[in-house]
């Protein structure tokens, strides 16, 4: 018998590895974060249809295993519940805000086993704290294993079937993520929050790093890719070039010596075909003032491919240069297959904080439709030197409101404009891309507006995406930085949303959901999501139609139904005595869940859950019944998962 080459058998496994994937999702399995590694978060179930869907009940709740914990140590806080899960062979397994992980019986609810890595004895993770949102599986034979990022950064493999360490992954089943990057790493400075993706047998995994800088020298945003069954780390891709490297000269006067973060904090998408892994950045620090980094600051707020098994720079793209305004690129890339011109595309598009969709060929990087350098405003805060340009595509036209204007603002009585007229009027406020200043400006979209991490569905079925996004503006103002902190020169106030006393400053609709078809890159539609503010005593007498909430939005698609539920408020403030920021309560406001119609976008129906949706939902076909699965609570109240079925 003829002995098969090394390179023949790593064919084999990969060939192995992706029919898995296929097979799984054909299963009705959900395997992946956004249901493939395309992230369209579409599933082709049809058993939860228009006719049937009020009749949804809750089939089971699963309260986090963090709660016993939280009950213990009233030093603990967490954020939301943004930890998604994912289904394989009828079992959840599923992250949590302390970084555990758990095991779950997707028919009955009921823990199998969990793991605690005490991701919390050091203290709280950066930005919003104790956060995260999913895991990974993995599977070569009868092998099967889970890896999660951990908030205090350490990569850890777990058996999927006992949830015990995988011996000979790193050190015993972990790998300290703080070691082997260019600097010196602060923990509590450093951590990961989101899943990792694999891709030709390796894992990749990307960082969450605090974002305004608390030392000169902040830890780089470098994406790591590890063997998948040793942890070895195969390959750096350093986010900001280094000496020599293509791109240095984007970072003026040797800034790319201490300048950190350009990490990818949100999740990632790969083509098991091509190889290929695709990496949406973040902004570099500081997020709004670069005096420190003069240039254009690649890889910055870019969209990246790499060749997954090598970190191999395939192309790439940046949606922002110089970036001074938080417009990290905070979603996934979906992947489609298109028609573009009569002709079969393979293209990804990134959905972005600012509005846009940009659209590329995925094996090139070539732009589907033409993307023009625009000129912006110029920055007035001194020792910055903003891009004269920035990039706007063609095609698709954005999906929400960008910039400010007299004719955006809120006119439903004469005294609300006034209002609003009178507060807009104190600041700085103009076109997408107004520079922050000293004197405040009014970004739109803000920091939360536009796209967020939620992402959009893609359908393959019509090829149309369908984007969820917010209107919702943000008040920037800086100081001049002094004491330990002068090496930032200015650093920015507490933001805060403006509003008139709780309405928006603008014209609704105020969250919406807004339908591309993406082989003309036209819009079909746009309708509101939510009532919005329109019980306020200053509206009451209007009758007015639904304005729209301005909260994120998560959504998944099914076969003949997009499915929304909304996030709801949330309060948070710095806890120093463990770092960072935590949620102090978390509010419901209209906490259901709806399904819409993909070809107009009428809301079919509407059900109420127990509590607005805080993490991506996910749906599943178990012993021939279909269940959506849907994270809740957090912050101030109780953590859980619920899932929702027909009734038998």
């Amino acid at each position: 018998m003829k002995k098969l080459k090394p390179f023949s058998v790593f064919l084999l496994v990969l060939l192995f590895s992706s029919c898995q994937q296929e097979e799984r999702i054909r299963n009705s399995e959900f395997p992946w974060y956004g249901a493939s590694l395309a992230n369209d978060k579409f599933v082709s179930l049809d058993q939860i249809n228009g006719e049937n869907f009020n009749k949804l009940e809750v089939a089971w709740r699963w309260t986090s295993v963090d709660e016993s914990i939280i009950e213990k140590d009233s030093t603990l806080w967490t954020w939301t519940n943004e930890s998604t899960p994912i289904m394989i062979d009828g079992i959840l397994y599923t992250s949590t805000s302390l970084s555990q992980v758990a095991a779950i019986d997707a028919k009955t609810g009921e823990t199998i086993w969990s793991y605690n890595p005490e991701s919390y004895v050091e203290g709280s993770p950066p930005n919003h704290g104790f956060v995260h949102r999913g895991v990974a599986f993995y599977e070569d034979g009868a092998n099967s294993k889970v890896f999660i990022g951990t908030g205090d950064a350490y990569l850890i493999a777990l058996n999927a079937k006992s949830g015990e360490l995988v011996s000979e992954f790193g050190n015993n089943g972990k790998i300290d993520l703080t070691k082997g990057l260019r600097r010196p790493i602060d923990r509590l400075a450093y951590g990961v929050s989101s899943p990792p993706i694999i891709c030709r047998n390796t894992l990749i995994l990307g960082s969450s790093i605090v974002d305004y800088p608390i030392h000169e020298s902040m830890p780089p945003g470098d994406i790591r890719g590890f063997d998948i069954n040793t942890g070895e780390q195969k390959w750096i891709f350093e986010s900001i070039p280094q000496e020599n490297d293509p791109g240095v000269e984007t970072w003026e006067n040797e800034s790319w010596k201490n300048i950190g973060n350009t990490n990818v904090w949100t999740i990632m998408s790969a083509d098991e075909e091509l190889g290929y892994v695709f990496l949406p950045f973040g902004t570099p620090s500081n997020d709004y003032y670069g005096g420190n980094r003069h240039g254009d600051n690649l890889y910055a707020e870019s969209l990246v491919a790499l060749d997954a098994a090598t970190g191999k720079k395939i192309w790439h793209f940046q949606t922002t240069h110089h970036g001074i305004w938080d417009y990290d690129l905070p979603a996934a890339p979906i992947l489609m297959d298109l028609l573009i011109g009569g002709k079969n595309t393979k293209a990804v598009a990134q959905l972005t904080k600012q509005g846009f969709c940009f659209v590329f060929n995925r094996e090139t990087g070539v732009p589907i439709w033409p993307i023009e350098e625009r000129a912006v405003p110029a920055s007035t805060v001194p020792g910055e030197k903003t891009s004269p340009t920035q990039p706007f595509p063609t095609k698709p036209k954005p999906f929400d409101q960008q910039g400010l204007s007299e004719e955006d603002l809120i006119d439903f009585t004469p005294e609300l404009r006034k209002a609003a007229l009178d507060y807009v009027n104190q600041y700085v406020y103009g076109p997408l891309f107004t520079p922050p200043s000293l004197k405040g400006t009014l970004l739109f979209p803000g920091v939360a507006g536009g796209a967020n991490w939620a992402g959009g569905v893609f359908n393959p079925n019509n090829n149309h995406l369908y984007v969820p996004s917010v209107t919702l503006p943000f008040l920037v103002k800086l100081q001049r930085a002094e004491g330990a902190m002068e090496f930032n020169k200015y650093y920015k106030l507490p933001p805060t949303v403006p509003s008139l006393d709780g309405l928006p400053l603008t014209k609704p609709p105020y969250g919406r959901i807004t339908a591309i078809d993406m082989n003309s890159g036209e819009h079909s539609w746009m309708s509101p999501v939510g009532s919005g503010p329109i019980n306020d005593s200053r509206l009451k007498e209007l009758n007015l139609p639904q304005l729209g909430w301005p909260f994120r939005m998560q959504v998944l698609g099914t076969q003949n139904l997009l499915l929304i539920a909304q996030d709801g408020g949330v309060a948070s403030r710095a806890y120093a005595s463990r770092g960072y920021n935590i949620a102090i309560s978390s509010t419901d406001i209209e906490p259901s869940l709806r399904a819409f119609n993909y070809d107009n976008g009428e809301q079919i129906a509407e059900i109420p859950i127990p509590s607005n949706a805080r993490g991506a939902m996910i749906s599943y076909l178990l012993d021939g019944k279909q269940y959506i699965v849907i994270p809740i609570g957090g912050a101030s109240k109780p953590a859980e998962l619920i899932a929702l079925a027909l009734p038998d």
